[in-house]
């Protein structure tokens, strides 16, 4: 296992194994489980799917021309259903040119902590391969939502291939290790604010930044949090429309409330 990501060679993968690849020099990765073959199946946005030359957006929201339909090797690359963000394609259109990385499942606490980047280990145990590999082909049938880059995106699907956890309140922060550390580092820098004034240097208030920004990755880990269930793939649809429905009316009660709060009191008749 690396410090920063586990690069591995192609013969070293099998079946079952979540994989992933940096893209725009290691400012983010893309994540699936490879299946066999060389194929691999992953999840991007749903209008990714419906261009066969047109731009294509990774797990965060970056954009690069990539065609998923039009593969030489592989006639079934870029395979998914309509409506659908979950594809199967080859190992090389899923790398694109970058270079294979391994996801660690079961990793030490003191490992995880020691990582710079999220979004390369969990402290979570994985599934069998056979498992792994069952639930990543019947989501490519049936699909995974509505992708979001920072509460569903290509690492939580891959997770919960892995695991079968799944963060049913999407008005939190989904497992994506990726997602936690673009989010940890503002939370650290604010937490650590008020503690310049008793730390004395820059070393001191950087090392205490570092430490909060672990803690904060540590912390939205899927192998130490307590908001995550363990879910049937064959549920997945009816827990994925239950969380978003839960979302929709969330979402529509805070707006009815922001109006309310905005109209002028009425005149009280005499």
């Amino acid at each position: 296992m690396g410090f920063l990501s586990n690069k591995v060679e192609r013969d070293q993968i099998k079946a079952g194994d979540h994989i992933y690849s940096w893209r725009a020099i290691y400012a983010y990765s893309h994540h699936g489980i490879y299946v066999g073959g060389s194929k691999v199946v992953h999840f991007r946005r749903k209008k990714d799917m419906t261009s066969l030359t047109g731009t294509s957006i990774d797990s965060s929201g970056s954009s690069s021309e990539k065609s998923l339909s039009i593969c030489e090797i592989f006639p079934d690359c870029g395979f998914s259903l309509p409506d659908s963000g979950v594809v199967l394609t080859c190992l090389d259109c899923f790398l694109d040119g970058g270079s294979l990385y391994c996801f660690e499942y079961g990793a030490a606490p003191s490992i995880f902590l020691a990582k710079l980047r999220g979004g390369t280990c969990t402290t979570a145990e994985s599934d069998p391969p056979e498992t792994v590999v069952h639930r990543a082909m019947y989501l490519l049938q049936k699909g995974f939502g509505n992708y979001d880059v920072f509460q569903n995106n290509c690492e939580d699907f891959a997770l919960y291939c892995k695991t079968g956890l799944l963060v049913l309140d999407k008005s939190g922060t989904g497992m994506s290790g990726q997602a936690s550390s673009f989010m940890g580092v503002p939370v650290a820098a604010l937490v650590s604010s008020p503690l310049k004034l008793l730390i004395p240097g820059p070393v001191g208030v950087a090392t205490v930044t570092a430490g909060m920004y672990c803690m904060s990755r540590y912390a939205t880990d899927i192998g130490v949090r307590t908001d995550v269930v363990k879910v049937p793939v064959e549920e997945m649809a009816t827990s994925l429309s239950l969380a978003e429905t839960e979302q929709d009316s969330s979402e529509e009660e805070d707006t009815e409330e922001k109006a309310q709060s905005k109209e002028p009191p009425q005149k009280k008749s005499r």
